[in-house]
């Protein structure tokens, strides 16, 4: 395989990308830098000094010494701040957060003649409003490029640069887009409103694909394959499990380490020396920094790194986080209203948490993500998979295709511009995949349509019979990633710990935090059919929706069905609302029954109208496939497919939704190297197979050597390493 990292390189006029370039820089540029750095510290601290009370100067020359001073002990003392505040912990991170800044701004202006501090808080308030002048000026001198963003992010990780090995065996960063569907990232394409990845597709060094995603349509399963080849261990975002009479999460934590040991094997995506960050699961990643299924693991340090540290200590990366996600808050409610004040359908009331959990994703997770993938590159990890969600969350609430959905989309192309410019300063070249684990479909909810949730319709007709149902419908997934660094953050000691536990105390389970509305609580659902409190579990994963009747072991038959509650499957079949409903018979084998006919999957035939035709040609063999997973549900239930708009109804209340089959939740997106084949032999069909034809591109780079028999490589089997270190 060609590993020739050149690159087509954009053109830039701004000389702020030409100031990344560490090694590259001239000792006239440099010093330019530093001139325009002082000069513009010093006009910001002069615009401090006038505004804030408490703080004052004799001469402008005085200030000018005082930044001077200040740029001084902050190159200096920093690291050694960060590296103490590491030792104490979470609690020493928060503590430097707040109070770094403010000390070393106090010390400047203390030593600095010709300035008067009245006293500490003072210099305190003063040190905060010129972090937000110096984040303002630098993103208007930027034309808002994330110049400076990307310089501080270089500068941060010098020392863990110098430590790491050269070698010209490339890296690969994976970056994963939540959500994102092939005709969307098509029609961007066209467009150009993703600059980066149209560059690399129209300059030829990459290739976009489609992948077929299989069901269940939803970021466990599809990473479970992608990071694992196991996506046949997930039915659904979150099941039943009658043998263990308890209901299984993916997103949260303590669950997601029970399904990660079904998952692993050792040999996982990340094997070799990988990273993982903000995903569900860790591809067996040596390294695992925000990974759910890593947060319960006691045996993983969950301490704060050194990344995580420099990230918040430093005031430009936390002040320029606030700023934004306040920013953030601000257009969402905007963009909300005017969804509302413009009459546009579908939509859903978007209010209450979401606000604070798009600022949380879109801003501050998307920056510690970029923080901690330039730390990972600087080291040399050989392979980096990050999970960003940005698109993903706002496309549930906003619509796949709806403005706010695309401008965070183009917000994240930027972002992996950034992390391919970072690239260049790191110990071994980078190849960069984008890919995404399932696509995501609209539509109004089933609760719109018909005045009822699912868990309502199936309680109405069971209604005067003996049993209750119990229900997890709501929304679960949107709060995963807060979820998991408030989690991480608890677990620690400290008093850090103590007050992020004691703030959410009242969302949480155990040592976990989960920021879901009260009513989408899985464990009330989980708890009353282990108690034997309910007898029909109802869960649903977009317009996928799952039924169990606990009080029968096993998965239940349409006989059993039929004769415990006689006229409740044909009453969920012949609802406007439903589009087929998959069940076994004990004559028959699996059956789709639909309003106007049944499929037979064991016999292969069809009665009367097929209820899958509208799903395409693939739906057969996904409903199959997916029948046959273990712990799934005595009655799976489909959203129709509308026609004229190719829209679902989700089971949960979002307007964007992914987890069963309809429109573009199954197209999944895969941007590789131009110069690295497919196999032949390995269809993208299915996350197991993309995480196979992933792992063939690792070995040919060179990677995975570790994993391998060496008897294989001299036998022909897996070729050899492509570069040596």
């Amino acid at each position: 395989m060609d590993t020739n990292h050149a690159r087509t390189r954009p053109s830039r006029t701004a000389t702020g990308w030409r100031l990344l370039r560490g090694r590259r820089l001239t000792s006239w540029g440099e010093v330019w830098r530093l001139v325009t750095s002082l000069v513009l510290s010093w006009l910001l601290l002069s615009l401090t000094i006038w505004v804030m009370p408490g703080v004052s100067a004799a001469a402008r020359l005085d200030v000018l010494v005082a930044a001077a001073v200040l740029g001084v002990l902050t190159a200096v003392l920093r690291p050694l701040v960060t590296s103490l505040a590491l030792v104490v912990g979470w609690v020493g991170v928060l503590v430097a957060s707040v109070f770094a800044e403010a000390l070393l701004f106090y010390g400047a202006l203390t030593l600095a003649p010709g300035i008067t501090v009245d006293g500490f808080w003072d210099a305190f308030w003063a040190s905060w409003v010129f972090s937000l002048l110096v984040n303002v000026a630098n993103w208007l001198v930027s034309a808002g490029d994330d110049t400076a963003f990307l310089s501080n992010l270089l500068r941060q990780t010098q020392h863990v640069r110098a430590a790491a090995t050269p070698t010209s065996v490339p890296g690969v960063v994976f970056v994963q887009i939540d959500g994102l569907s092939a005709p969307l990232l098509q029609w961007a394409l066209r467009s150009g409103d993703l600059p980066t990845l149209s560059r690399w597709v129209r300059s030829g060094t990459h290739t976009p694909r489609t992948w077929h995603v299989q069901l269940p349509s939803t970021t466990p399963a599809s990473q479970a394959g992608l990071l694992h080849g196991a996506s046949g261990e997930i039915p659904a975002f979150r099941w039943y499990e009658k043998e263990a009479g308890r209901l299984l999460v993916a997103n949260h934590p303590r669950d997601a380490q029970v399904i990660q040991e079904r998952l692993t094997d050792g040999h996982g995506l990340l094997a070799d020396d990988g990273a993982s960050i903000s995903n569900i699961f860790s591809g067996d990643a040596s390294t695992t920094l925000l990974t759910m299924s890593a947060v319960s693991d006691r045996a993983v340090r969950h301490g704060p790194s050194r990344g995580y540290a420099t990230y918040f200590i430093n005031p430009y990366g936390l002040s320029r986080s606030l700023v934004l996600s306040v920013g953030e808050m601000v257009k969402e409610r905007h963009q909300g209203r005017r969804q509302r004040r413009r009459s546009v359908e579908p939509r859903i009331d978007r209010h209450g948490s979401y606000v604070l959990l798009r600022a949380v994703t879109n801003v501050l997770l998307r920056d510690v993500n970029a923080a901690l993938i330039v730390e990972q590159m600087m080291a040399g990890r050989s392979s980096i998979y990050c999970d960003f969600t940005d698109y993903d969350e706002i496309a549930h609430h906003a619509g796949p295709t709806r403005p706010e959905s695309l401008a965070s989309l183009a917000g994240l192309d930027h972002l992996i511009g950034v992390l391919e410019t970072a690239a260049e300063q790191a110990p071994r070249p980078y190849q960069f995949v984008v890919l995404s684990d399932h696509g995501q479909s609209q539509g109004a909810t089933f609760r719109q349509r018909h005045g009822q949730t699912l868990e309502e319709l199936v309680r109405d007709l069971l209604a005067g019979r003996e049993g209750t149902v119990t229900a997890a419908t709501g929304v679960g997934e949107t709060a995963g990633p807060a979820n998991t660094l408030l989690s991480s953050v608890g677990q620690e000691k400290g008093l850090t710990a103590k007050a992020v536990r004691r703030a959410t105390r009242e969302r949480s389970v155990g040592d976990e935090v989960h920021l879901e509305d009260s009513s989408s609580s899985v464990e009330t659902a989980a708890g009353a059919a282990a108690g034997g409190e309910g007898d029909v579990v109802v869960i649903a994963s977009g317009n996928l929706a799952m039924v169990w009747l606990t009080r029968f072991p096993g998965r239940m038959t349409l006989e059993q069905l039929d004769a415990e509650h006689p006229g409740l499957v044909a009453a969920l079949v012949s609802h406007p609302g439903i589009g087929y409903v998959v069940v076994r018979s004990e004559r028959h084998g699996d059956v789709v029954l639909g309003r106007d006919g049944t499929r037979f999957l064991d016999e292969d035939r069809v009665e009367g109208r097929d209820p899958l035709a509208p799903f395409g040609e693939k739906a057969v063999r996904e409903v199959r496939r997916h029948a046959r997973l273990a712990h799934v549900g005595d009655l799976v239930v489909n959203s129709p497919l509308y026609p004229g708009t190719d829209e679902v109804a989700a089971y949960e209340e979002l307007v964007g939704n992914h987890g069963g089959l309809g429109g573009w939740q199954t197209e999944g997106v895969l941007v590789h190297p131009a110069a690295w084949p497919l196999d032949e032999d390995v269809p993208l069909e299915g996350a197991d197979a993309v995480h196979h034809q992933l792992v063939q591109w690792l070995r040919r780079l060179g990677h995975r050597t570790r994993l391998e028999e060496p008897a294989a490589v001299s036998r022909g089997v897996l070729p050899g390493p492509t570069s040596t270190p």
